[in-house]
C-alpha cells in the first residue's frame, strides 16, 4: 500500500474509533449526570486535550510512536474524539513561540466565530 493511502487509512480507523468512544462517554455520563452542565462535552475536551498532549510529546518529541501511529492517534482518535484538543494544542504552540496576541486572538476569535457561527446554521435550518 503506498504511503497516501495508508495514512488516510489511519485516519480513517482512528477517526471510527474516536467517534465510538465519545458516543460512549456521552451514554456513560448520562446515565450518571442529569445537569444543564454539558458534562459529557466538559470531559471529553478534557480528556482529549490531555491525550493530545501526551501523544505529540511523547510520538515527536520522544519518539515512542511511529509516524504513521501518531497520525492514527492524533488525527484519528482524537480529531474524532474532539476538536478541541487541537484548538487546545494549536493555541498552546502559539504560547509557546511567545505570539501571545495571536493565542488570545485565536482563543477569543475561535470562541465567537464558532458561537454565531452555530446559531447562524441553526437559524437557517430553521
Amino acid at each position: 500500500m503506498d504511503a497516501p493511502a495508508a495514512r488516510f487509512l489511519a485516519v480513517a480507523a482512528g477517526g471510527a474509533l474516536g467517534a465510538v468512544l465519545r458516543y460512549a462517554v456521552s451514554l456513560l455520563v448520562a446515565r450518571a449526570w442529569s445537569g444543564e452542565f454539558p458534562l459529557a462535552t466538559f470531559l471529553v475536551n478534557v480528556a482529549g486535550s490531555f491525550a493530545l498532549g501526551f501523544v505529540v510529546a511523547f510520538g515527536a518529541e520522544r519518539g515512542g510512536f511511529d509516524p504513521l501511529t501518531r497520525l492514527a492517534l492524533a488525527t484519528g482518535v482524537l480529531g474524532a474524539f474532539t476538536t478541541f484538543s487541537t484548538f487546545e494544542y494549536e493555541t498552546s504552540r502559539l504560547l509557546d513561540q511567545g505570539a501571545y496576541a495571536m493565542a488570545g486572538l485565536n482563543v477569543l476569535a475561535s470562541l465567537a466565530a464558532g458561537l454565531v457561527a452555530l446559531r447562524v446554521g441553526a437559524a437557517l435550518a430553521r
